[in-house]
């Protein structure tokens, strides 16, 4: 039956238009959502059952797409009690239908239960293991800098699209962490790689990937950009895989160069053990989920962070005067050095703060029938906490919609702010919170270091994002004028 649903539509697919098609899936979800079950008793309130209409309702709000329940979480004190104090009720992740048909229930930062302590445990260890902390990966992210230096150098001052320059850079230093190796910025396959990594990520929040997602035996059968997200992962999938082959033909299972190489050390204690998480095809999806998370919320962060920087050419300036009297024209920023630059650290803060790449964090699901502010949350629903009301909350900061790096100052020394949670909070926090925080800082104050950033003559910047995984900067041109 589903393969004839299937064989009609792609018919219809190929007899119409796409918009005519699309207009009448959305047209059938809206009717099939309308129709669906009453709320739960004492659930908290929210906008009529319409996916994709969305209204505020206070702290605390249902809102459900398709056939998942959800609730979205605003104010810092109710985000503590789901993140931190109640965490045990909202510890997973959901698994929507794309998210296991492309990792199943493996990986990073999707698993739950016992597959995620003993990814995340081993993960933890084996960054340490590799620099995550030391001097060494210091030394490392700064070696990718004159890297990425020389490469923004090459275009004279003259105009040039940021975006995947930025990125080879950073993914160099998960590469090297992950594979032992990094890639040269003029390599075919490794750019190929990050072509399909940066449209997985704006792909998967298509309406036709939604769809998926709320019909996926239906549209296993039609084509559409759900299945060139389904294609692209598979290819990531493959490199990864030819990676561990390669490090298989001259492994040493007493000596790990790299994080395949401690994993396979792990496969080896845990072979037999069928309740061991710790297989090969494990190791393809924690390494891809490193591989994701290392590459393009880092990367993302800084292309906001030199965009900005051309937009308020008098906060560089700001920032410049600090690189100058700290480190002067040639020495290298360190963590080491940060302490010394509140600015330049309140600068990236505000960055992280405006950018706000991750607007309603990671995904949690409720564990358990919970009570939450007095409303009953069923077991499954999907907790969405709102870190873009967070980080806009006047009640918080002085110029909630301004670019204000001091936001982050007080007397002219750094100041933290419990209301900013770039990286989440609790047990779920992200794991690479300090590899970012480190990258950020010496790329960001390097760049700037180096050169002057300002918009193309005749072109207008803007702060316009592209919806995706992450909010990213549309496709824009910096110029990047060498400083004297």
């Amino acid at each position: 039956m589903l393969e004839a649903l299937g064989s009609l539509a792609a018919a219809l697919w190929t007899a119409f238009r796409p918009g005519t098609v699309l207009l009448g899936a959305v047209v059938f979800l809206l009717l099939s959502d309308l129709l669906k079950r009453q709320r739960p008793k004492n659930y908290p309130p929210g906008p009529p059952r319409l996916p994709f209409f969305v209204k505020k309702y206070g702290n605390l709000f249902s809102l459900e797409l398709g056939d998942l329940p959800s609730v979205v979480i605003t104010g810092l004190p109710l985000i503590k009690e789901v993140l931190v104090h109640q965490d045990q009720n909202f510890v997973n992740r959901p698994i929507t239908p794309i998210r296991e048909r492309v990792f199943k229930e493996n990986g990073l930062i999707m698993s739950n239960g016992h597959i995620w302590k003993e990814q995340r445990r081993f993960s933890l260890t084996a960054l340490r293991n590799f620099g995550l902390g030391r001097k060494s990966l210091e030394e490392h992210i700064q070696e990718e800098v004159a890297y990425l230096v020389q490469a923004i150098g090459e275009k004279n001052g003259q105009p040039f699209n940021p975006h995947f320059k930025i990125n080879n850079a950073v993914s160099n230093i998960i590469c090297s962490i992950a594979f032992g190796e990094r890639f040269d910025y003029q390599d075919d396959q490794f750019q190929e790689l990050l072509r399909l990594l940066d449209e997985v990520t704006y792909l998967e929040t298509t309406l036709w990937c939604q769809l998926y997602n709320v019909f996926p035996r239906i549209m296993n059968f039609l084509p559409g950009p759900h299945q060139r997200l389904f294609s692209n992962w598979e290819k990531l999938k493959m490199f990864v895989a030819r990676m561990i082959e390669n490090h298989k033909r001259d492994w040493n299972p007493d000596e790990a160069r790299d994080f395949i190489d401690a994993y396979l050390q792990e496969t080896e204690k845990h072979k037999g053990n069928a309740a061991s998480s710790f297989h090969e095809e494990n190791l393809i999806y924690s390494t891809l989920d490193l591989f994701f998370a290392g590459t393009e919320t880092t990367s993302t962060t800084l292309r906001w962070g030199l965009l900005y920087m051309a937009l308020y050419p008098e906060i560089q300036e700001k920032v410049q005067a600090e690189i100058d009297k700290v480190l002067g024209k040639s020495r290298p920023p360190s963590t080491a050095t940060r302490e010394s630059m509140p600015y330049t650290n309140a600068v990236i803060h505000e960055v992280q703060r405006m950018g706000n790449i991750i607007p309603l964090n990671v995904p949690r699901e409720v564990t358990v029938d919970t009570i939450l502010a007095g409303y009953h949350l069923p077991k499954g629903t999907m907790v969405l906490t709102n870190l873009t009301a967070l980080h806009r909350d006047p009640a918080e900061w002085a110029t909630p919609d301004t670019f204000n790096p001091e936001h982050f100052l007080e007397n002219g020394q750094f100041k933290k702010r419990e209301a900013f949670l770039p990286f989440s909070i609790g047990k779920r926090m992200c794991l690479g919170e300090q590899l970012a925080r480190t990258e950020l800082f010496i790329f960001f104050t390097s760049l700037l270091q180096k050169f002057t950033f300002r918009p193309p003559d005749n072109e207008e910047l803007s702060l316009t994002f592209r919806m995706g995984l992450t909010l990213s900067p549309v496709s824009h041109r910096l110029c990047a004028v060498p400083r004297a």
